[in-house]
């Protein structure tokens, strides 16, 4: 079992790494939780430690292993006791978690099924079962600020000049700032003011 894995950084998608360990290579998937703040915890020259959960993928004619990467345990402990959640297995919850923990965990303590459901491949049926299995069992991981509060950060001022662009094509206020707080509540790490204004565009497209 791979408890630990670290290395070089040769190549980043959107949710995995691969890392170069003295000329092996291993792909390394990363929850969009975790992938905001792994720039933070590069090395000078791209190195990288990592815990890992270990599983394989069982398919019908082979055994494929997969390593999911955290930059500490309680990353991984969240992970490990949201996969308790029936229905809810290693990939699925990969993709699930694209919102900071302390966001998700505060939502599944307070029972808000709304916040919940806005989680990729999270239903009302599979949130009702998040918040009955885990509802007053995640308190500690409501207290992970630090990514949090940078990323809150970084949606105001992104939120604050996607308002003025708005503003300057005649939206209303009221109007412009609903907009913006919907594609926020449903799209975790927007990194520019133009890629939140494309995902406001695409969701009135969908009206």
């Amino acid at each position: 079992m791979i408890s630990r894995i670290s290395g070089r950084v040769t190549e980043k998608g959107s949710n995995y790494l691969v890392l170069d360990l003295n000329g092996l290579s291993y792909e390394v998937f990363i929850p969009a939780c975790v992938m905001q703040g792994l720039d933070s915890a590069l090395g000078s020259k791209g190195e990288i430690s990592l815990l890992t959960y270990h599983y394989y993928q069982v398919e019908q004619t082979k055994s494929i292993p997969i390593l999911i990467g955290f930059l500490n345990q309680v990353e991984k402990d969240f992970f490990e006791i949201f996969i308790t959640v029936s229905g809810i297995g290693p990939r699925a919850a990969l993709k699930a978690l694209n919102k900071p923990i302390s966001l998700i965990a505060k939502a599944i303590d307070e029972g808000d099924l709304v916040s919940l459901k806005s989680l990729p491949g999270i239903g009302e049926q599979r949130a009702k079962e998040i918040v009955a299995k885990l509802q007053n069992k995640v308190g500690k991981f409501g207290l992970i600020q630090d990514r949090t509060s940078k990323q809150k950060i970084a949606d105001k001022n992104i939120s604050e000049e996607a308002l003025d662009v708005l503003l300057q094509l005649e939206y209303k206020r009221n109007e412009a700032l609903e907009m913006i707080k919907k594609v926020l509540e449903i799209n975790s790490g927007i990194n520019s003011t133009e890629e939140l204004l494309n995902l406001v565009y695409k969701q009135k497209k969908l009206k």
